[in-house]
């Protein structure tokens, strides 16, 4: 087991312990010649130490105690690799298949998804109509998808990017209702930039203060939307969607998230999104 934190007195001790039986989380407390130590498995770290921490910002209260150093997350730039693999599959599409194949089979067409072709709306999502197009994603994805790691872990950040750019492409397809077809990261891109800003969010609301200090993240990544999302040739339908999908995404994962933040729910999570992918491959490949 590892340090949480140290140097608390017994009654922050107790405190902290009643707060992790509440969440289930496995714990000890030692005591030592400068006061109590919390100890918890590697794995449970994250989210132990969320749960202490939602509990002192529920409850007003500052944490004194110093706190010992986390272990090195892993894979901290996962935004970067998703957007590495973007561009190895653009490149082997681009040598492999007859791209407007590709588009029609596997593009977010609004008409076929309302058919009930869903897995559209995931390989649409790694599908670039050239390779400007693919690069904007890539940095996008790398800047933004990897902030999304930092924030929730990097399986966890994975599966919450997929989920806004699946939905997001979901509801644009509801709601244009016709024959309009899309591509793209994009999408993702956006809400990756949704989630960002609906944590930042629940966090400032929870923490209180100046009642438009929980907004600003908001205008912020709306902001971002309007300097970013629109122009020439851009879906702004579907990077509207991608970054509302974000927000409902990034708010669920931050009033509900807590328990996600450890090892073993990233492999989980990272495993679940894989599959997703490689699942609407599949069944597109098989309805061709």
């Amino acid at each position: 087991m590892i340090e949480l934190y140290d140097n608390l007195s017994q009654k922050e001790a107790e405190t902290c312990s009643l707060v992790l039986n509440a969440s289930y989380i496995p714990h000890r407390v030692k005591r030592r010649n400068n006061g109590f130590v919390l100890l918890v498995d590697d794995h449970n770290h994250d989210a132990a130490r969320f749960a202490i921490e939602q509990y002192h910002i529920e409850n007003r209260m500052d944490i004194c105690v110093s706190e010992s150093e986390a272990p090195e997350p892993q894979h901290g730039y996962a935004g970067l690799w998703i957007a590495v693999f973007l561009g190895v599959f653009h490149f082997y599409l681009q040598n492999t298949v007859f791209t407007q194949d590709l588009w029609q089979n596997f593009g977010a067409s609004a008409a076929r998804i309302n058919d009930g072709e869903l897995f559209r709306t995931i390989t649409a999502l790694m599908l670039h109509a050239d390779y400007s197009h693919l690069a904007g994603n890539m940095l996008g994805m790398a800047i933004f998808g990897t902030a999304v790691a930092q924030v929730a872990g990097w399986g966890v950040g994975f599966l919450l990017i997929l989920l806004a750019g699946t939905f997001g492409n979901l509801i644009n397809a509801i709601m244009i209702q016709d024959n309009h077809l899309s591509i793209g990261a994009s999408t993702a891109v956006f809400g990756a930039v949704g989630i960002l800003s609906a944590y930042q969010f629940v966090r400032k609301r929870k923490k209180g203060g100046h009642r438009s200090r929980p907004w600003l993240p908001i205008l912020g990544g709306i902001a971002l939307l309007g300097f970013l999302g629109t122009g020439a040739r851009v879906d702004l339908g579907a990077h509207l969607f991608g970054f509302l999908a974000g927000l409902i995404v990034g708010v669920f994962f931050s009033v509900y998230g807590g328990p996600l933040r450890g090892e073993r729910a990233q492999w989980v999570c990272a495993c679940i999104a894989l599959g997703l992918v490689l699942f609407s491959w599949l069944t597109g490949y098989l309805g061709a």
